[in-house]
């Protein structure tokens, strides 16, 4: 009896396990499947104001500045400086006292010729040019009736104690104030204080030294 039992268990086949239910089974999902929907691009439209112009908000910005007074325009300026382009440097003038001071601007531009070489990548006015244009201004103080300089005897004749305090760009007014603070008719010398701005803060200063003489 126990060898037929066992006979007939060695001989009877084997069933496969039996594979689970997959239905019944659940797997969490440990990575969140990438979001394959395009985002738009927005751009958002910003007005940037000075902290000065938030009383004039209202006031459109272009006509909250009053524009520089002229005193002399460029065509007055041609009859006094001999210069010509492309070196000269003064715009307008926006005050000036007879025999005293004057103050007038450049305006900076990019198509200014010195940019392309005074630097292709960074355009900077050059310092030296900044000096001359302040040394121009100079010569309208001297080159009036008042204190009796001669174009034709005028010379640019020295510096001391520049110092440049910012870079000039393109896009920026440089105003410049210069200031006759001693004369020596007999010698024909000149000397003056000279101060350059951009926004209000300077950005070049010096002495300057001017010699002339008459007709």
């Amino acid at each position: 009896m126990a060898a037929s039992a066992l006979s007939n268990a060695l001989l009877s086949p084997i069933s496969p396990p039996s594979k689970p239910n997959s239905s019944l089974l659940k797997f969490p999902i440990t990575r969140s499947l990438p979001n394959t929907t395009p985002l738009k691009k927005t751009r958002s439209l910003t007005t940037t104001f000075c902290s000065s112009d938030a009383a004039n908000a209202d006031t459109p910005i272009e006509l909250r500045y009053a524009a520089f007074p002229t005193v002399m325009d460029i065509n007055q300026i041609r009859d006094i400086l001999p210069h010509r382009f492309p070196f000269l440097l003064v715009d307008r003038v926006i005050e000036y006292n007879p025999g005293v001071s004057a103050v007038a601007i450049k305006n900076v531009t990019i198509n200014d010729n010195f940019f392309p070489g005074h630097f292709p990548e960074r355009p900077i006015m050059p310092g030296v040019l900044m000096v001359e244009a302040m040394a121009q201004v100079g010569g309208l103080v001297m080159l009036q009736p008042e204190v009796g300089g001669s174009r034709e005897n005028f010379f640019f004749a020295g510096i001391d104690k520049v110092r440049f305090r910012k870079p000039v760009i393109a896009g920026d007014t440089l105003v410049m104030r210069m200031t006759l603070t001693k004369l020596q008719k007999r010698f024909g010398i000149a000397k003056m204080d000279g101060k350059a701005y951009v926004g209000g803060e300077v950005v070049c200063e010096g002495e300057f030294l001017m010699a002339m003489g008459s007709e």
